[in-house]
């Protein structure tokens, strides 16, 4: 039997945002992410510990720069991000630039890993699991590549396509920022940048809904995600 304890420390809470802007979903993960670490500063044993969060969501068109990136990798110039309906934004996670939009799965795990693991890579390999797991629901045999993060599709073909980005930061074991799952994803906004600083040309985008032919239910998606992303990290939902 799982004691009480051990049951206070595994729950996850599910904040299904549907379409928002990038800035009001980061003010939200910032404010989880903030009071989760001012919560361990003053109950270090997590005898009251409230629960963990899963921000789900789709962003309007939107790049976001890593701290590690490169800006030139943005190849659309910043004075003429409105002509194609899109913002920019520097932001504090690992990676370089990425592109977020409607039909894209976002999912900002915002969890304290001293309750789970403490282990980076493990995280990220864990991330990556939940989105694989969810590929072969679809019948899509999806893997990793070695010395590059994400989820990938014929990874031993001439070209292996990326459909899932994931960037993430850790601040005393809590975690900001998460992945970004191509679902319905209109792929033409990923020629304005250098995706990962990944050459496209080699290694292209894809998304659920080029692999499968035919759009996919965000909906059907999202449950498949949530109950992947469940048993993965072995916790359950408030």
């Amino acid at each position: 039997m799982i004691d009480n304890q051990r049951n206070l420390t595994k729950k996850l809470q599910i904040l299904d945002l549907g379409e928002q802007p990038y800035s009001n979903v980061w003010a939200l993960q910032s404010e989880l992410h903030q009071n989760l670490i001012a919560q361990k500063r003053e109950d270090p044993a997590g005898l009251h510990f409230t629960s963990h969060a899963l921000i789900l969501c789709e962003h309007p068109h939107v790049f976001t720069l890593g701290k590690s990136g490169q800006q030139d990798h943005l190849l659309q110039p910043l004075d003429k991000m409105e002509e194609i309906n899109a913002e920019f934004h520097m932001i504090n996670r690992g990676g370089d630039i990425t592109y977020h939009g409607p039909g894209q799965l976002v999912a900002y795990p915002i969890l304290d890993l001293e309750k789970i693991f403490t282990d980076v890579h493990k995280y990220i390999r864990s991330l990556e699991e939940v989105v694989i797991l969810v590929l072969k629901e679809y019948g899509i045999a999806a893997d990793r590549i070695s010395g590059l993060t994400g989820v990938w599709i014929d990874i031993h073909g001439t070209k292996p396509r990326k459909i899932c980005a994931i960037g993430v930061h850790l601040s005393r074991w809590v975690s900001l920022h998460g992945l970004a799952f191509n679902v319905n994803t209109d792929l033409d906004y990923f020629k304005y940048i250098v995706p990962c600083g990944i050459n496209v040309e080699e290694k292209p985008v894809t998304s659920l809904k080029k692999e499968l032919g035919f759009p996919v239910s965000m909906e059907d998606v999202k449950s498949k995600f949530i109950q992947h992303f469940l048993n993965t990290f072995e916790l359950y939902i408030t």
